[in-house]
């Protein structure tokens, strides 16, 4: 994923939540001569070997072609945001979610998910400004999958999974879980989305100890909710809580920040809960993500430091301590990056995990809005009318 430290200045918002380049001719693109001499289908081949960056600054037919469905996708931010701090007047339903172009340095709506009545999703509530409602997603399978929120009766507000695919432009829904929840463990391994714990409309312990698993690899008509095995008691059902999936096993602790905390392992191949290992969990002091789930990082929140895991040693070994990532809520790794939510929802911090020394610059989000999660998957097919 390539990001220019100097993105997020200009928002584009046009129906379907596309720019006016993205509404191309089909018949256009078949009939510009993208390199002089060579048929189409050979010079595609060519053009798909260069970097996306180059291609965009060259010619408008080469930038039709890089956002067309037939290229190679890049990767970047797709982000939920909200409004910094609603009116007692307000309504509540003030998210909103944009996905970042690295190529021309705007951030531009998702197209809105087609239904009857919008699913409302709480973050803030004028009746309680110091507090946030969590709202969960998770990547699995270069899909944004919405699990769980609450809605304006302080009630879950997904019955079922909402799941956004970018190289299609499409919003669908998951199958309904068994109980619809909210302050719950969510997290992926491969293709299998998990819900743990949590709380419906009212607490069950039954409930705060449950797992369940859907696997989106599997055809939609045999889509469902599968029950795993459940926790020993309800501890995790307390904030909600995000499980990383790492080395086929999904990693957890039960409270967020610096504070005294349990952790727990999920193997989900044999189905079974270990003990997380004594030196993961005690650096465990901020929020985590792991790359291609085999190399996990940590922010720790108060001194703003960035930590790999090493799982032989048992220990977060230090990259880079920056005063950028002071303040840490949410963390995000793909592509030889780590994009971090830091200051309030009020910056984004890119992280260059694969060069050394570590590198690290800002991005702004869309003006005037705070980040509530960040995700990064391929970019938005151009819709081809």
């Amino acid at each position: 994923m390539e990001t220019n430290p100097k993105l997020g200045k200009q928002v584009k918002r046009l129906p379907g939540g596309s720019s006016e380049e993205d509404h191309i001719e089909a018949s256009d693109l078949r009939n510009e001569i993208l390199l002089p001499g060579l048929p189409n289908h050979l010079a595609h081949r060519c053009l798909s070997s260069v970097h996306p960056t180059l291609l965009y600054r060259v010619c408008r037919s080469w930038r039709r072609l890089i956002y067309s469905p037939s290229f190679p996708p890049f990767f970047t931010l797709y982000a939920l945001v909200s409004q910094p701090q609603p009116h007692m007047n307000q309504e509540s339903n003030n998210n909103y979610f944009f996905c970042l172009d690295p190529l021309s340095s705007t951030w531009q709506h998702l197209p809105s998910p087609p239904m009857e009545s919008p699913v409302r999703l709480l973050h803030r509530h004028p009746s309680f400004l110091s507090r946030k409602l969590s709202i969960q997603s998770v990547t699995v399978s270069d899909h944004l999958v919405l699990v769980a929120a609450s809605n304006d009766q302080f009630q879950p507000a997904l019955a079922c999974p909402l799941v956004f695919r970018p190289l299609t432009k499409q919003w669908f829904f998951g199958p309904q879980i068994s109980v619809p929840r909210r302050w719950c463990a969510t997290g992926s391994v491969g293709s299998r989305v998990f819900v743990a714990s949590g709380v419906g409309i009212h607490y069950r312990g039954d409930v705060a100890r449950s797992m369940e698993e859907w696997d989106l690899r599997k055809d939609s008509k045999e889509w469902k909710w599968e029950s795993k095995a459940g926790f020993k008691d309800g501890r995790f059902s307390r904030e909600a809580i995000e499980a990383v999936g790492y080395g086929g096993k999904l990693c957890m602790v039960n409270v967020k920040g610096n504070a005294i905390k349990e952790g727990a392992l999920y193997d989900v191949e044999t189905d079974q809960w270990e003990e997380m290992p004594q030196g993961m969990v005690a650096g465990w002091n901020g929020p985590v993500a792991a790359m291609d789930e085999s190399t996990m990082y940590v922010i720790d929140e108060a001194d703003g430091a960035l930590s790999q895991y090493d799982g032989e040693k048992d220990r977060w070994d230090v990259l880079l301590v920056s005063d950028l990532l002071k303040g840490a809520e949410q963390i995000a790794a793909a592509r030889g990056r780590a994009c971090v939510v830091c200051a309030n929802g009020g910056r984004i911090a890119v992280v260059d995990v694969v060069t050394r020394p570590v590198k690290v610059w800002v991005v702004q989000p869309p003006p005037l809005l705070q980040v509530v999660a960040l995700h990064i998957l391929p970019r938005m097919t151009r819709q081809m009318e």
